[in-house]
């Protein structure tokens, strides 16, 4: 009997996005931009750092494994009760404890082709057949989906913004996909670039619509800037989240995550400016690509990603880029190849990338 799995052994090691350390080790080259992770340029929450910093003479000490004073401070700002709000170490940790906690043996999971690499490798890990519906101008193609859904399914992967392609779907669009979805079928909606896309017209905040089987995943990562303290939350109906809180690893986010994320919240002066430098920087970086004929996705995110001809394009355009010091993404992991995503950067950090892109072009 084979001691790992099959599905498990077909998996393939999430690649991310090439650390700065590891480009200076591999180059030479000590001053690098990193426009490869969709991270926030400013850095972290001044008040997450300081309530992190202030934190540490706690550290011998478990933390809280309700998560109480987040999930209240979320609650009260989102209009929900405690009861709706769950944690974990990003959005992909509560991703792993809906996996653990909903699916049986004969369950079946739809999404996207080509989206988020995260939800791919636990959805591939869960041993679970899993229909990968092809997008339709990088975006997800509902239609499609509902079609795939059976007696079978138990759980729909959306991503709101989409990651890598930046692409939402709208409130109209969810609501004619909601007719076909069964009420035993769970829809978890990937709401880690919300803060990004929130005041766009055609976007759903999903929160002004609550239905008892979906999933809201939200994160502090990009908005905030605490990426590395990994921290996420979750709105659900009481009943989803009741079974959530029995599954979940017990003292999961770790004390340090919890106070930064409390703190984060109360940060209204670094989200504004977070924004308004990615509004800045998303409406430069369109330009710069229009002026080039650079084929571009429209983004509702912190990203913008660039179609060229062929992936040796892309992977030429990608290493000579990193060669002049500009880490961006090659997308061949997500299954776009011939695709190169770039996250918006700080005002300088973006005009050398276009500088560099110019030149090696």
């Amino acid at each position: 009997m084979a001691l790992v799995p099959s599905y498990i052994q077909r998996l393939a090691n999430y690649k991310p996005g090439k650390p700065i350390a590891e480009a200076q080790r591999e180059l030479g080259i000590q001053n690098f931009i990193k426009l490869a992770s969709n991270e926030n340029p400013l850095g972290s929450s001044p008040k997450g750092l300081a309530a992190i910093e202030h934190s540490l003479t706690n550290l011998h000490r478990y933390p809280d494994a309700t998560g109480y004073e987040l999930r209240t401070k979320l609650a009260n700002r989102f209009n929900v009760k405690i009861d709706n709000v769950v944690l974990g170490s990003g959005s992909e940790g509560i991703m792993s404890t809906i996996m653990r906690t909903f699916l049986l043996s004969d369950d079946e999971l739809i999404s996207a082709a080509n989206s988020f690499i995260g939800f791919r490798v636990l959805a591939n890990a869960s041993g679970r057949r899993v229909h990968w519906v092809p997008m339709k101008n990088y975006c997800y193609n509902l239609e499609a989906m509902a079609d795939k859904i059976t007696d079978y399914t138990k759980i729909i992967y959306i991503a709101n913004p989409d990651n890598p392609m930046g692409t939402t779907i709208t409130r109209q669009e969810f609501d004619e996909f909601y007719k076909h979805v069964p009420g035993r079928v769970l829809i978890i909606l990937d709401e880690a670039y919300y803060e990004f896309a929130k005041d766009s017209p055609n976007y759903p905040d999903s929160m002004s619509y609550r239905y008892d089987n979906v999933i809201t995943l939200r994160t502090f990562s990009k908005a905030y800037g605490l990426a590395g303290a990994r921290i996420g939350y979750g709105f659900a109906h009481d009943s989803l989240i009741q079974n959530l809180m029995k599954v979940k690893v017990p003292f999961e986010p770790s004390l340090t995550a919890q106070v930064a994320g409390l703190a984060a919240l109360d940060d209204e002066a670094f989200l504004a400016e977070t924004l308004q430098v990615n509004k800045k920087g998303m409406a430069f970086l369109k330009q710069e690509f229009d002026a080039l004929n650079i084929h571009q996705v429209p983004s509702e995110a912190n990203f913008i990603t660039t179609v060229w001809d062929s992936e040796e394009k892309a992977s030429q355009l990608t290493q000579s880029l990193l060669e002049n010091g500009v880490i961006v993404r090659q997308l061949t992991g997500f299954g776009w190849p011939n695709c190169i995503r770039i996250s918006v950067g700080l005002e300088s950090e973006n005009q050398k990338f276009i500088d560099t892109l110019k030149d090696i072009l």
